[in-house]
Formats: structure tokens, C-alpha cells, sequence
């Protein structure tokens, strides 16, 4: 046994185990990601590096970081060697796109196989799968609407997650953008009458929402930061198979885009609610201000270095 274990620890030491080990670590424990976009803005934030539990839904089939290449067949046609626990609903998920099944996303898991959606502007309307009685037993009757036969509880999560808004940071809103793409988005028109709200024509029909409802052993993910968010109200419900993992611990967390992202987009990522914490009164569409963000960029955010998504979620954001 002490020969094993000192062998172990030779190998371990070695360039070999070393580079081992970290790609063991990597495949089945823990992952790093960096946030790319502002989807989940004041819940996770552009240039938050964080490692997510590999392990939290199953273990999925082990691939090369940055190259995404595949290193063992699918042998159960799920993405996973190991099943494991679905996602839940509120849960903060890691998942590849269905469009391309490439790029990785981070955002929450509003509603699993099964629920049924409807969304008008600024409000998400879930029916839980569980049924009325489930939702009577859940929610306060403020939170609840009559529609279509059913029961809905509008705007879920809302209370618990400080995070989630609406406020977008162009002219119009996700609803809006539904509308105007309503032919190749993910959820369907619909007029539903119980909604005392506005009443839009597509193509000569009424509709005042979109509904969806979710396939079975698929999850239904939109940003917190939801008129700034390309989620799966745009392009559908993520299968349980391109399911990668948790978001887990924030490590490193640096504010690095241009003053051009932040104030006019390009590249991604428009964010005047930044700036203006920046730029104080000085007028956006400054030098002035522009020279203040400048100042500011690639400053590191030290409050949340070390944070653990799990409780970072529940608290206020600052910039509230």
C-alpha cells in the first residue's frame, strides 16, 4: 500500500499525472466558464469567470475544453455516461445551444417537461405541470390567474430572485421581438381572452401572447435579464442530452468591454445601466463619459471574487 501510494505521488508530480489529473478534473468535477453576453446581468455578470459542477446533472461525456471535441461516442444517446439529476425549476443551468449545439450558455430554468408558458410583455405565465391544486397549494391567489381552463401563476420567480427584470436596452422589448419574428421563434401566437391586455395582428389574426409547452425530458431557459436575453423562447426547449452542468463559485470577475459595447452594443452586450453608475451626471454620448468608463475598464470586481452562485442570487443587486 505505501509503495502504491508513493507511486501515485510520483506520477501525480509528473508533467504526465499532472496534466491527468487536471483533465479528469475538468471532465467529471469542475469546468471554467467565462459569462460572454448580458443575459443574466445582476445575477451573473459580463466577465464573471466561475466553475460550474460538472457533475451536479450526470456525467457528461468527457471533451476537450475550448476545442469541444468529443472524446467517447454517446452510447446512451443522452450526452451523459452517467444519468443524473434533471434540472429544476429556478435552477441557473450551463447548456450547449440547440441551434448549434457548439456554444454554451448560462441561464434559468424557468419550466421542465411537461409545464405550459404564456408570455406577454413583462410577464411570464407558468401551468405547472402538477396541476391547479399544485399551484393553489404553492402560491399566494395574488400570483395566480384563471386562462384558457387552467390555472397560471404569473411571474414566478420574480419575488424570490431579485435579479430577474425587464429592461431592455433598446427600443422595444422581448415581446416585441417575438412579434416581429414571430415566424421562426421557438413559441406559438396565440389570443387568450381571459388576459385583460393589449391585442397585436399578425397577418390579420388577433394575438396578445405566446405559448409553449414543454416536451417532455427538456428544459425551458431564459435569461434573468429578460428583454436582453436570446434564450429559449427564441430558439426552443434544451433536451436533458446538451445539458452540461451548475454554475458554482465566481473566481475571478473583471469589467473589461469598451465604451462602444456598453453604450452602442457592438460586439454585444449594451448596458447604459453601467455606465451611468460610471458616468455619474455627465451625458452618455460624452468624451467626457467615454473617458470615465475608460478609467473604469478592466477594473476587477473584488465583492464577487470567491462567491457561491447558490446564495449570490438571493441577495439585491447594487446597481438597484
Amino acid at each position: 500500500m505505501k509503495k502504491f501510494a508513493l507511486g501515485l505521488y510520483r506520477f501525480s508530480s509528473s508533467w504526465t499525472g499532472t496534466i491527468l489529473i487536471v483533465l479528469l478534473l475538468i471532465f467529471f468535477v469542475a469546468q471554467s466558464f467565462v459569462i460572454p453576453s448580458g443575459s443574466m446581468k445582476r445575477t451573473l455578470l459580463i466577465g464573471d469567470f466561475l466553475f460550474a459542477k460538472k457533475f451536479a446533472y450526470g456525467v457528461t461525456i468527457p471533451e476537450l475544453p475550448w476545442i469541444g471535441l468529443k472524446l467517447l461516442p454517446d452510447f446512451r444517446g443522452d450526452g451523459h455516461l452517467i444519468d443524473g439529476p434533471r434540472p429544476k425549476r429556478e435552477d441557473i443551468v450551463i447548456f450547449y445551444v440547440p441551434k448549434d449545439r457548439k456554444t454554451h450558455f448560462v441561464k434559468r430554468c424557468v419550466a421542465v417537461g411537461g409545464d405550459e408558458i404564456l408570455f406577454y410583455a413583462d410577464h411570464l405565465l407558468i401551468h405547472f405541470h402538477e396541476g391547479d391544486a399544485y399551484i393553489r397549494a404553492h402560491y399566494p391567489e395574488k400570483k395566480i390567474v384563471s386562462a384558457l381552463g387552467k390555472l397560471w401563476v404569473v411571474n414566478p420567480y420574480m419575488d424570490k430572485y431579485p435579479g430577474i427584470q425587464y429592461k431592455p436596452e433598446y427600443n422595444g422589448n422581448s415581446f416585441d421581438m417575438l412579434l416581429y419574428r414571430a415566424r421562426e421563434v421557438d413559441m406559438k401566437p396565440v389570443l387568450v381572452p381571459e388576459l385583460k391586455i393589449p391585442v397585436y395582428s399578425l397577418g390579420g389574426i388577433p394575438v396578445n401572447a405566446f405559448y409553449k409547452k414543454v416536451e417532455p425530458d427538456h428544459y425551458y431557459m431564459i435569461g434573468d435579464n429578460r428583454d436582453n436575453s436570446e434564450d429559449s423562447r427564441f430558439w426552443g426547449s434544451v433536451p436533458y442530452s446538451l445539458i452540461i452542468g451548475k454554475p458554482w463559485v465566481i473566481y475571478f470577475s473583471i469589467e473589461y468591454r469598451s465604451y462602444e459595447r456598453v453604450m452602442y452594443g457592438r460586439g454585444g452586450g449594451r448596458d447604459h445601466q453601467a455606465l451611468s453608475a460610471v458616468c455619474g451626471k455627465l451625458p452618455l454620448e460624452s468624451k467626457e463619459c467615454e473617458a470615465a468608463w475608460n478609467r473604469h475598464r478592466f477594473s476587477v470586481r473584488w465583492d464577487r471574487v470567491g462567491r457561491n452562485i447558490d446564495r449570490f442570487q438571493f441577495e439585491i443587486p447594487k446597481d438597484d
